[in-house]
């Protein structure tokens, strides 16, 4: 498993999506189909997402682990 970062590659938006796919094993969009998905339904999934937009580090800045 990796680490929970928004990858260089295979970005829409921001990264979230691809870099919570890659973390779990699933394929970006699949997850992009599920976030899609999920905003149907009541709560604060763009809050959610925007706040891992500024929390989860871009891989080009994130410390690499050996």
């Amino acid at each position: 498993m990796s680490s929970l970062v928004r990858p260089r590659d295979n970005r829409w938006i921001a990264g979230v999506c691809s870099g919570l796919a890659r973390r779990f094993g699933m394929s970006p969009n699949v997850m992009r189909l599920i976030f899609v998905l999920s905003c149907l339904l009541p709560g604060p999934q763009f809050v959610a997402y925007i706040v891992l937009w500024v929390l989860m580090p871009d891989e080009s800045r994130a410390p690499r682990y050996n």
